[in-house]
């Protein structure tokens, strides 16, 4: 039997998703710092233009190192189904070895694992392959938090409402939420600022609307003057949180 911590013979390691929140290391939770501290090989999500990863690097800034041999999976920023579904299937396979060698595998999650994470999709493959796999969760703290804390402003608040959506497929309907919920957050922005911009223009609420870019990270800032930002490529790990409505 080895004597590392988060290793034992004989039994199956556990998949742990350990959220790092949106970039500041001093958001990382104690219970993550743990999992960190204490399992002896890590796995993050890589990009093809970004061999580090995100998530990585908020653990780095935090002065932790990963453990010897720990794994980097692909997960390619795409949206062809097939294709993500095989790197999802190949990343499984990467890390059930180690776990069905006893040893635990903290899986490094910028924001939070619950939330639009791809620690969800590892997760279902592992227990597709091997059921009898342990998957435990620590949450953390997700960027429309950080944002509005960073922005200064309630997410929500009294008897108000809140909605968080994914802004491509929010485009649409847009009118719908605004009128629905006292406060709007819109994810995943980049392909389609330009549109809202326009769309929040007409209905004078651009005065009402924040953007937050890599909240956390050394490069974060944040925009109050959203049309400034029209033709501007920003960073995939934007948002824009529209307070439609007057809280009551």
């Amino acid at each position: 039997m080895r004597g590392e911590k988060g290793y034992q013979a004989g039994r199956v390691g556990r998949l742990i998703g350990a959220s790092l929140g949106p970039g500041d290391p001093g958001w990382i939770t104690r219970a993550a710092w743990d999992a960190l501290e204490n399992s002896p090989c890590w796995a993050w999500p890589v990009s093809r233009k970004n061999l580090e990863g995100y998530a990585l690097a908020i653990a780095k800034r935090a002065g932790l190192q990963p453990p010897e041999g720990s794994l980097a999976l692909d997960f390619p920023m795409v949206r062809d189904p097939a294709r993500l579904a095989s790197s999802w299937q190949a990343a499984a396979e990467a890390v059930i070895p180690r776990l069905r060698g006893g040893e635990d595998v903290a899986f490094l999650v910028e924001g939070d694992a619950s939330f639009f994470a791809t620690f969800g999709y590892l997760a279902q493959y592992v227990r597709a392959l091997d059921p009898s796999i342990e998957i435990e969760v620590i949450p953390g703290v997700s960027s429309p938090n950080a944002s509005a804390a960073l922005a200064g402003i309630p997410l929500a608040e009294g008897e108000g409402s809140l909605a968080i959506h994914a802004a491509p497929s929010a485009v649409a309907r847009l009118d719908q939420l605004l009128e629905m919920f006292q406060t709007v957050v819109l994810l995943k922005v980049r392909p389609v600022l330009d549109e809202l911009i326009a769309l929040l223009e007409q209905r004078a609420l651009l005065e009402r609307a924040i953007f937050v870019e890599r909240v956390g990270a050394p490069e974060q800032r944040v925009v109050t003057d959203v049309s400034t930002l029209r033709g501007e490529r920003v960073h995939y790990l934007s948002l824009l949180i529209i307070r439609s409505h007057p809280a009551q």
